[in-house]
């Protein structure tokens, strides 16, 4: 039985809502869960306490036993200092302008410089 802490979705259409609870990897999203260990509000500013809450202990003990964290699980366990943050990968960026673009773009950055 391998054993997941993640995010089950709650909350309405738009006005996302989660609780962080540990499942086995083939139950499903929002479904069977084995223990409920708090909950994660991402429409709440950073600042705010309630954000994002956790029984402490437990998730400790659940890491402990062997359950393994999502990445953003992880991440924000890490932020409580329950277990180290995860090594995310270099990720390509295809989003970032091709080859000509660029060479175009210091073209320009080239010739406002001269101006």
């Amino acid at each position: 039985m391998a054993l997941r802490i993640r995010l089950a979705r709650g909350g309405s259409k738009h006005r996302p809502f989660y609780h962080i609870v540990v499942a086995e990897n083939t139950a499903p999203r929002d479904g069977r869960f084995v223990e409920k260990l708090g909950f994660y509000n991402p429409l709440l500013p950073h600042e705010n306490s309630e954000r994002f809450v956790v029984n402490d202990a437990r998730a400790k003990y659940w890491v402990s036993v062997g359950a393994q964290p999502t990445e953003r699980v992880q991440k924000l366990l890490a932020s409580k200092g329950i277990c180290d943050a995860p090594v995310i990968p270099n990720r390509p960026k295809k989003s970032a302008p091709k080859k000509k673009a660029q060479e175009r773009m210091a073209r320009d950055a080239e010739a406002s410089k001269t101006e």
